[in-house]
């Protein structure tokens, strides 16, 4: 082959392996669980290919030794047939071994996957079109609290969490740290894993839920265990009321234009359940559950036109003028 044709089919050749690895990619394990999903991945693989090529072998060997159409074609070799019938028997039986040895390694690996922990940190995620609420419950009510889209942990502990939907079928997916679990209404699934290393991972709705299906995505930050606890203390505070001028007039238009209808603010007057918690929305790494990352720009432009960027979600377009939108900008990045 010339070499221009060669060196034009290698970025072809290589983009498979474009998605192996990073920050959502089921080869790129970070926890106990999807360490054990890949190793499981890999033996079955393995185990797959010996077996194809052994097939394969076999046939291209009796291919071209095939014998010639005998005198008489329904005269029975004994010998033959004793030699061919042991063979069906041990390829036979060597199925049955396969089979029952993939069998009892996929059992194995699901006490893993799906073993429970009681001392697991517990989370509640309910999803929604097309974002996720998370909620740190604890026994004591003044220790819980509400954030949204993203999902902080505590790196090697036990994190099981439990799965609802408020409206379709989504599917929790962290490929970095476990497998899917599916979230359907009325029904109350559970999953449970163990982050590694500290990290940053992505996870995404993976059951088609509508429209924005593709723009239901959410960060896992796993952080070490005295990092998490600062920051769920911090978390579980409310928030202060503004004292620079463009802050207070945000707070107050952020109530006036009907925004508090829909969102919580803990600490202000803000109530509404329909949408995210913003009470520390400053922090987020994320705009609109994974779609744009969090910035002055990035959230201007979602109050301003949420429907464009996100056609079809239930934060309707506000008419705002540019000062009214600075100042509304201002307070939320304020609320961290």
């Amino acid at each position: 082959m010339p070499v221009p044709m060669r060196t034009a089919l290698v970025p072809f050749a290589t983009l498979p392996l474009a998605a192996c690895a990073g920050r959502q990619s089921a080869l790129d394990p970070q926890g106990l669980q999807s360490d054990e999903i890949l190793r499981t991945l890999f033996i079955f693989l393995i185990v797959a290919a010996v077996v194809w090529i052994a097939v394969v072998i076999v046939l291209c060997v009796s291919m071209l030794r095939r014998k010639r159409t005998a005198d008489q074609p329904l005269a029975l070799d004994a010998p033959f047939e004793q030699a061919t019938g042991r063979v069906v028997f041990a390829l036979g039986a060597a199925t049955l071994v396969i089979v029952l040895g993939l069998s009892i390694l996929s059992y194995a690996g699901q006490r893993t996957v799906f073993a429970k922990d009681e001392r697991a940190l517990t989370l509640k995620i309910i999803g929604h079109q097309w974002w996720w609420e998370v909620r740190y419950e604890d026994d004591s009510p003044d220790k819980s609290f509400v954030t949204a889209n993203e999902i902080r942990i505590p790196t090697g502990q036990p994190v099981r969490v439990e799965l609802e939907s408020a409206d379709v079928i989504h599917s929790f997916w962290v490929p970095s740290l476990t497998g899917k679990m599916d979230l359907i209404t009325g029904q109350k699934n559970e999953l449970q894993f163990t982050a590694k290393n500290a990290g940053v991972y992505r996870g995404q709705c993976a059951e088609f839920c509508g429209l924005q299906h593709a723009h239901m995505a959410f960060a896992v930050l796993a952080l070490s265990p005295d990092e998490f606890g600062r920051w769920r203390d911090h978390e579980n505070q409310s928030v202060s009321s503004p004292t620079n001028p463009l802050g207070k007039q945000g707070e107050q238009l952020f109530r006036g234009r009907g925004c508090a209808l829909c969102h919580t603010i803990r600490g202000t007057l803000a109530g509404g359940q329909l949408g995210p918690d913003l009470t520390h929305v400053g922090s987020r790494t994320t705009v609109a559950a994974g779609t744009l990352p969090m910035s002055s720009a990035t959230l201007a432009a979602w109050i301003a036109d949420p429907q464009h960027i996100k056609p079809g979600n239930n934060m309707p377009r506000m008419p705002l003028q540019s000062d009214d939108l600075i100042a509304i900008v201002h307070y939320l990045e304020q609320l961290k």
